[in-house]
């Protein structure tokens, strides 16, 4: 089941939801044909709780968003972007553990 503690973030949100934002956002870009992408979906949820109010974790489906995916040059999926003050820290692509990501997010908290 997915958490409602992820945020499904669309091109249009972008700017405001992420860039704009206070806190680290992590932003899966994924799709939904996407094997890998969905054997991370679990991942994203544990951590969405597990750092709820610490870092915002979203999604954006690149099929119906073409245009951020495009902006930051993602040409696989997953990526995993970290932004923080509006700024790229990180980025992971393929399906990695648990382990990796929160390594990830401790850059930016």
């Amino acid at each position: 089941m997915a958490s409602d503690k992820v945020v499904h973030i669309s091109d249009s949100e972008f700017e405001s939801g992420i860039i704009g934002n206070s806190l680290p956002c992590l932003v899966d870009f994924w799709a939904p044909w996407c094997g890998p992408c969905k054997a991370i979906g679990p991942v994203i949820d544990e951590l969405a709780a597990e750092y709820e109010g610490k870092v915002v974790i979203a999604k954006m489906n690149v099929d119906d968003n073409p245009a951020t995916p495009g902006k930051f040059g993602i040409r696989a999926i997953p990526t995993l972007i970290l932004f923080k003050g509006g700024e790229v820290i990180d980025q992971i692509t393929g399906a990695v553990g648990k382990s990796q990501l929160q390594d990830l997010i401790k850059k930016a908290i």
